[in-house]
């Protein structure tokens, strides 16, 4: 039961958070100067009349207030319907459908790689609090955190697949390759340099945050009574320190999905990648309304099941907050 209403809780946030989003998005796409039927016709020289542009906005519905037209198409988006994309001409579900395979197995690769490295260095420098070892992950950390992830990325692309040669330039698949020639492996060698893009400077916050709550673990009364135990090292860590510092590290690598996307969304323009990312900057630059929106609510439901899922974990991981929900509701 408690957790029928957990779910039932966070659901409602959810459709709160969506509405929020897409209306905000809306409008300021409406108020924007960009042409949605300039980049229906796909011509910036080609003239037409003014009867062909009253044609095309009674078409798309252009020619209505702006609220009549979000409200059509929160009735759309209900009824299962995201609407055809301007500039692609294909409903929109069909391009998120194409394009978000891509974009998951790079946000995939570049989430567990940042995950893994992000908690050894952060252990690693806890361990070594104020040795060079500790000084390097720092400086290190630091140095990521300035830098933007656009430069990295032309910086690897001009090492790895430019001097080396040993790395596709961009794209998601060989050029001229059909969709069904394309294997699992070719999608995964044309992600590595996007996804190590994107995990190298996503390993920095979860580095450092990881250090800093496994420092103050190591000053605990039982961690100080264990190391005069004898126990030290790899052993005191794994008896008492990961328990500790586990829960902070689940949150913040959770709560960097919406950073993900928005490193994603560089990174796929750096490396010429077709996913939902370039979809969202074309969809932008282009007056695609329904393109936008749908990517839009996609990304929200991304951002939104990383908190979910670190709000359940910490459930899981940690007893004493499913003991401390039991005794509010007393």
């Amino acid at each position: 039961m408690q957790l029928v209403t957990f779910i039932g809780k966070k659901i409602l946030y959810l459709l709160l958070l969506l509405v929020a989003v897409s209306f905000i998005t809306f409008t300021l796409v409406s108020i924007s100067p960009i042409d949605p039927v300039r980049a229906y016709i796909g011509a910036d020289m080609l003239i037409i009349s003014s009867e062909q542009r009253a044609a095309i906005e009674d078409y798309w519905g252009l020619n209505e207030p702006m609220f009549v037209q979000y409200f059509h198409w929160l009735a759309s988006i209900i009824s299962g319907d995201l609407g055809v994309s301007l500039i692609y001409r294909i409903p929109v579900k069909d391009i998120i459908a194409d394009r978000f395979i891509s974009s998951f197995l790079l946000m995939g690769i570049a989430w567990v790689l940042a995950g893994i490295i992000g908690i050894l260095l952060g252990v690693f420098a806890a361990m070594k609090k104020e040795t060079w070892i500790d000084r390097v992950i720092r400086g290190y950390c630091y140095i990521l955190l300035s830098t933007p992830g656009f430069w990295l990325g032309l910086i690897l692309l001009m090492i790895f697949a430019v001097w080396l040669g040993i790395l596709p330039v961009g794209l998601s698949a060989p050029i001229g390759d059909l969709s069904y020639e394309v294997s699992f492996f070719d999608r995964l060698y044309h992600a590595i340099l996007p996804a190590l893009t994107l995990s190298i400077i996503g390993i920095a916050n979860v580095c450092l945050h990881t250090r800093e709550k496994l420092l103050d673990v190591l000053e605990q009364p039982f961690i100080k009574q264990a190391r005069a135990n004898g126990l030290k090292g790899l052993k005191l860590f794994s008896r008492h320190g990961v328990r500790n510092m586990i829960l902070p590290a689940i949150s913040v690598h959770f709560a960097s999905f919406g950073e993900l996307f928005g490193g994603a969304i560089l990174a796929e323009q750096v490396f010429s990648y077709p996913g939902l990312g370039q979809a969202i900057v074309n969809a932008g630059l282009n007056g695609d309304i329904p393109l936008l929106l749908g990517v839009v609510i996609i990304s929200a439901c991304f951002v939104f099941l990383g908190n979910f899922l670190a709000d359940m974990l910490y459930t899981v991981v940690d007893p004493r907050l499913r003991q401390r929900k039991g005794e509010s509701r007393l």
